[in-house]
């Protein structure tokens, strides 16, 4: 028989693991570009009768909406249809990377993060895409001009998330993302892991080890087929699931580092793309869900 103290230490070591275990668990997220043939609202009310609770918002359908409608509609359809927000693509390009058009990007993007405020979102990203040619000395710039989108963001409440891409001639690999962001060392930035330009680029499954602690502002998730790496590209990205990445290390890892945010499925296949948004979101559903139980998220 147990003793007192024996039972209280049980106890203790149970919640403990509970509070361990709820720490690595994640949300499932689509991506407005996954169904960007039915636009803003129809994407949203398809999903939502799938049973999608959490959503990823796009510029490019949210500005379209906003042609004849107003950015109070936009955010009576969220929360008509009871969904959450998690992040937005601001669509906003030459944000990290020095250039010439920083200040006017800057006012892009100060003016998005006011929208996307309003909608009730407290996460923002770009892309690093970009095909200039660049020095060493560009990325001490990168930091600095990373703690100027930090500062506006800070402004309107919101994260500002670098995502790397891997065609990208700047920051292309988790390690040069980590390396940057963290020199900026500013609290409104913080860096995105999308799953599909870390396993098609120039990244090792050992970079994801050198992630810290609750590091990850964001993840997309995505699976991919078996064909030669060179040849995969934004057509070949399919369901969670359905190819030959290895998520369930992937997600096992950014657990272990702390995150237990959204993982947001874009796709930018036709058929996902044009297809029904309730049927795309219900197969999303059945097979992302299952890779997240098998890496023990969901």
């Amino acid at each position: 028989m147990l003793s007192r103290r024996e039972m209280l230490m049980a106890s203790v070591a149970l919640g403990a693991a509970r509070t361990a275990s709820a720490a690595g668990k994640m949300t499932l997220a689509i991506h407005q570009n996954t169904s960007a043939g039915a636009g803003y609202r129809g994407s949203l009310e398809g999903w939502a009768r799938a049973g999608v609770t959490y959503v990823e918002i796009t510029n490019t359908l949210l500005d379209l909406f906003l042609k004849t409608d107003s950015l109070a509609a936009a955010r009576r359809v969220l929360t008509d249809l009871a969904l959450t927000p998690v992040s937005g693509a601001c669509g906003v390009p030459g944000l990290w990377e020095p250039n010439p058009g920083r200040a006017a990007a800057l006012d892009q993007f100060r003016a998005r993060c006011e929208m996307f405020a309003t909608l009730g979102l407290t996460r923002i990203y770009a892309p690093t895409a970009t095909t200039a040619t660049f020095t060493a000395d560009d990325y001490t710039a990168a930091a600095a001009n990373m703690r100027q989108v930090g500062d506006i963001a800070k402004q309107f409440g919101m994260i500002a998330m670098v995502e790397a891409v891997r065609a990208s001639t700047f920051i292309s690999t988790l390690p040069t993302l980590l390396k940057v962001t963290r020199a900026a060392a500013h609290p409104n930035v913080a860096p995105l892991v999308d799953c599909y330009h870390f396993w098609s680029g120039l990244n090792k499954l050992e970079d994801l080890d050198q992630i810290r602690q609750r590091e990850i502002g964001h993840v997309h998730f995505q699976d991919v087929p078996d064909m030669p790496r060179e040849r995969l590209d934004n057509t070949t990205r399919i369901i969670p699931g359905d190819g030959v990445a290895p998520l369930t290390h992937i997600l096992r890892t950014l657990a272990d580092k702390g995150y237990a945010g959204p993982l947001s499925v874009e796709l930018f296949l036709p058929r996902f793309q044009q297809g029904d948004p309730f049927e795309v979101a219900r197969e999303i559903r059945q097979k992302a869900e299952g890779v997240m139980r098998r890496a023990r998220v969901l």
